[in-house]
């Protein structure tokens, strides 16, 4: 074992894992190559049988340990995510461990509603009188390979359905944030889950290929290019993947809204995180009779951001960005924003002698679809505004993107909020709020166009898990049925008559 608990390798390399927020180096975790990866799926393989004969109510009372233990440990818990993440404790407290005690207990509580055996009734004539049923059945061993920008929730919660499943599970988290996925295999493993049902194997983006090359599906979180490498290779071996991939979420104020409560909306959302979420708001829309007046608002909030090293609760408001290419990205989108014409009220002008990953809070105006930060995914706490026409130059625009992962409209006309909701092109849209969808487990929440394939939450998050088998069983029986060998005259008559009583009967228009 090394330090932080990772269990060791026979790689020569290990990874070191720094806070992004201080620049300090913080603990060290195995590269691990294709033979641990081979290893852990053969230790997942053998006992995932054992885990599924448990049934759904022996797997829920470790998922129900596991959210108490999240509940007990809220502290070690946070102070792991802060330290490998530069976020503020309350980012970690709403958005990891809220999500994650809520996630234990619904998958424990549902798992078996969502996948239980399905009776059918058929039309068919040749088969009243037998049973029909539709099982889910476990894939297997399932890979999941997480982002860095929510080391929990987008990692070890894509694990918790596959686990209520039935399913083995190995992990393999982004090396940047590889911590809190440990502490949860210890956590969990305290919880009683059997050794080998939950796995974690860290290492950098070779060891996610050689997971996508050992297991029976793959769950993968992060950025639409690496997930079409992930598609491709899942393809090749034939196997069942689901990817959330990137967004550049739209928010549309109109004319008739609650500016006050669209503003810090806006604001919270955009700079919740730093801003690295992928349902984040990324561009603002605003009919332009309120435009300038939002805009005020903003710029007032952004202003009163507190940001920096998150030393504890209540410290700051914006962490640091996790990721150090990020800061380049979002440099590069304000920079070419400003170059073509951008206002920056508030920020834009990072610390360069700061130790950390830091971007101030900023806000752009005057913007439009030429700029990179109103077209590509920025993943920072930026926030550009444009002002729009009208409510028809608010769709067309918000759906002018390759993405469509979440959505957002504002309106105090709620029959015209969901109208327009309908017409956006995102997977989840959410009238006066953002962003709150993701809280309701039973919503699927997964991308249109490049933002994905498939969805987490819901029946769809947890049937993704699963292998659909039908079963035909005869009750009643004939010793040969009618329209088996050999063929007659007489059978086929027979077997048109009921043909035509079944189909044949009634008008047609």
């Amino acid at each position: 074992m090394n330090g932080n608990g990772a269990a060791s390798s026979s790689s020569a390399t290990e990874i070191p894992v720094v806070n992004p927020a201080t620049g300090e180096i913080i603990a060290h975790v195995p590269d691990s190559g294709p033979e641990e990866v081979r290893r852990a799926a053969e230790r997942g393989r053998a006992v995932q049988p054992a885990w599924a004969a448990l049934g759904y109510e022996g797997r829920g009372r470790v998922l129900r340990r596991a959210q108490k233990w999240i509940v007990d440990n809220k502290d070690e818990f946070i102070r792991t995510i802060v330290s490998e993440t530069g976020k503020a404790w309350e980012d970690a407290q709403v958005a990891e461990v809220s999500y994650g005690a809520a996630a234990f207990g619904f998958w424990a509580d549902n798992a078996e509603k969502y996948l239980s055996d399905e009776k059918v009734k058929t039309a068919t004539p040749l088969l009243k009188g037998k049973k029909l049923i539709v099982r889910q059945a476990p894939l297997g061993l399932i890979g999941v390979i997480g982002p860095w920008n929510y080391p929990f929730t987008n990692s070890v919660g894509d694990s918790i359905p596959a686990l209520a499943a039935g399913n083995s599970v190995i992990l393999k988290p982004s090396e940047e944030t590889p911590l809190t996925s440990i502490m949860m295999e210890r956590a969990l493993r305290e919880c009683g889950m059997p050794e080998g049902v939950f796995q974690t194997v860290t290492g950098r983006g070779a060891t996610g290929g050689a997971l996508v090359d050992v297991v029976d599906m793959i769950m993968f979180t992060g950025s639409t290019k690496t997930g079409k490498l992930v598609a491709k290779a899942a393809a090749e071996r034939l196997i069942p993947c689901s990817l959330e991939l990137g967004g550049k979420d739209p928010f549309v104020v109109l004319a008739d809204a609650d500016l006050e409560r669209a503003a810090n909306h806006a604001v919270f959302y955009s700079m919740f995180n730093g801003g690295q979420t992928c349902v984040s708001v990324e561009r603002v829309y605003v009919e332009a009779p309120v435009h300038d007046e939002f805009v005020a608002k903003v710029v007032e909030k952004v202003k009163a951001l507190r940001q920096g090293v998150p030393n504890g609760p209540g410290a700051i408001d914006v962490g640091s960005l996790t990721f150090p290419p990020q800061l380049e990205t979002v440099r590069q989108h304000v920079d070419d924003a400003r170059a073509k014409g951008a206002q920056v009220p508030v920020g834009g002008n990072p610390d360069s002698s700061a130790k950390g990953l830091f971007y101030p809070p900023t806000v752009l105006t005057n913007v439009d679809h030429t700029m990179e930060a109103m077209t590509e995914e920025t993943f920072g706490p930026t926030l550009p505004i444009m002002k729009v026409a009208d409510v028809e130059e608010a769709i067309e625009k918000a759906n002018d993107s390759p993405y469509g992962l979440m959505a957002t409209v504002f309106t105090k006309d709620l029959e015209k909020g969901e109208q327009v909701a309908r017409r956006l092109e995102a997977g989840m849209v959410h009238v006066n709020d953002a962003l709150m969808g993701y809280t309701a487990l039973e919503l699927p929440m997964g991308g249109w166009k490049t933002s994905g394939i498939g969805s987490r939450h819901g029946a769809g998050g947890i049937r993704k898990y699963t292998k659909t088998q039908s079963i035909v069983i005869s009750r009643f029986n004939l010793k040969k049925d009618p329209h088996e060998y050999p063929y007659t005259g007489r059978n086929y008559k027979l077997i048109g008559r009921i043909v035509k009583f079944f189909y044949g009967r009634g008008a047609r228009d």
